[in-house]
């Protein structure tokens, strides 16, 4: 939760985007706030246990929908070219993690 201001800040795409979705350690009201007036950010988070709910439950369903982005991380995780990072050059290692993202989409269908 404390780098994702940084992260932000860090990125190369030219504009911010509309929604972040993220897991329970994000759930935080001053997280939520500088989100919205600094980027103009709509944070999706669960709420933590312990805590009153604050989140609309129709917008968790895009937290359902996670799952697709982090089970395609644990695939490449399998190919120990992109696990070990081998290449020196960034485009290098890009070429293989779109090359093992094309093996994947070959292999499910």
């Amino acid at each position: 939760m404390k780098l994702v201001e940084k992260t932000l800040d860090a990125s190369h795409i030219p504009f911010a985007p509309d929604k972040l979705i993220g897991d329970k350690a994000y759930d935080s009201d001053g997280l939520d706030a500088r989100l919205a007036e600094k980027y103009g950010i709509e944070l999706i988070a669960p709420n933590r246990t312990k805590r009153k709910k604050t989140q609309d439950a129709r917008k968790l369903p895009r937290y359902r929908r996670r799952w697709k982005v982090e089970r395609l991380f644990a695939w490449l995780q399998n190919f120990r070219r992109l696990v070990v990072r081998y290449e020196y050059h960034a485009a290098n290692f890009l070429a293989f993690v779109q090359l093992g993202c094309a093996v994947i989409l070959l292999r499910r269908f």
